[in-house]
C-alpha cells in the first residue's frame, strides 16, 4: 500500500486521522503494557517493529500508492495480542513514513490500511478459527500460523483495493487486473515465513506468543 500524500482527496486522509486517533487512543488504553516491563518481552516487541520495518521497506510496486511487501501482522497479533499489535505497526508506519517510502499526511491511511485491518483481520480469523477447530499444536501452528497469515494478508488486499476503488483512486477493472492479483501471489510467502516464525516461538520460547498456552494445546493430547 504506503500511500503517497497526492493519490487521494484531502477529506479521506482527514477521516483517516480522525479514526486511526480514536483505535490507536482505545489500543494504548486497552493494551497489556504490564508485560513489556519484563525486558524480554519488551525487546522482542521492538524487535519485532525494527525488524517489520525494514521489510515493509523492501517492497515493489506498478504504480503510486500500488506496493506489495509482507505484512507480519498475523505473528505480531498472536505474539502480542491486537492491542500491542496495532501500536507497533503504527511505529513500523512512522519508520516507512520517516524514510519516505509514505507520506506523511498518508500516515494515518496507511496505519489503518496495514496495520488495522491487518490486525484486526488477524485477530477475527484467531477466534474463529480457534472456536472452530480442536485445540492442538498443529492445528494452531499450520491453521493459527500459516493460514491465518494468506488469509489476512489477502483480505489487506481485498479492502484495500475495495477502499482505492471507492475513493476514485484508480479504475476497479484496473486494480483486479493489475493489483490484488499480487497479492493471492504474496500470500504463500506470507504464509511460509509467518508460520515458520510461530512455530519457532512456540517451540523454543512459548513465552513470547500471548495466544499459545502448553496446557491448552499439548496437555492430554
Amino acid at each position: 500500500m504506503d500511500l503517497p500524500d497526492t493519490l487521494l482527496g484531502e477529506g479521506w486522509y482527514w477521516a483517516a486521522w480522525a479514526v486511526w486517533l480514536l483505535c490507536f487512543a482505545h489500543s494504548i488504553q486497552r493494551a497489556p503494557w504490564g508485560r513489556l516491563r519484563d525486558s524480554e518481552q519488551l525487546n522482542v516487541w521492538l524487535g519485532m517493529i525494527v525488524l517489520l520495518t525494514l521489510i515493509w521497506s523492501l517492497k515493489a510496486g506498478v504504480r503510486p500508492g500500488l506496493a506489495f511487501h509482507l505484512l507480519g501482522a498475523t505473528v505480531f497479533t498472536l505474539s502480542f495480542g491486537p492491542y500491542l499489535a496495532f501500536v507497533g505497526l503504527s511505529l513500523v508506519t512512522v519508520g516507512i513514513t520517516l524514510n519516505g517510502a509514505a507520506g506523511p499526511f498518508a500516515y494515518a491511511t496507511n496505519a489503518l490500511l496495514l496495520g488495522g485491518v491487518g490486525v484486526g483481520l488477524s485477530q477475527v480469523l484467531y477466534r474463529l478459527l480457534s472456536s472452530l477447530l480442536p485445540r492442538h499444536f498443529f492445528v494452531y501452528i499450520f491453521v493459527n500460523g500459516f493460514l491465518a497469515s494468506a488469509l489476512t494478508i489477502v483480505g489487506v488486499g481485498f479492502l484495500a483495493t475495495v477502499f482505492l476503488a471507492l475513493a476514485g483512486a484508480y479504475e476497479w477493472e484496473y486494480l483486479m487486473a493489475e493489483y490484488f492479483p499480487y497479492f493471492l501471489l504474496l500470500s504463500f510467502s506470507e504464509a511460509w515465513l509467518s508460520g515458520m516464525a510461530i512455530t519457532f516461538f512456540v517451540l523454543y520460547r512459548p513465552g513470547w506468543v500471548i495466544t499459545y498456552d502448553d496446557s491448552r494445546y499439548l496437555a492430554n493430547k
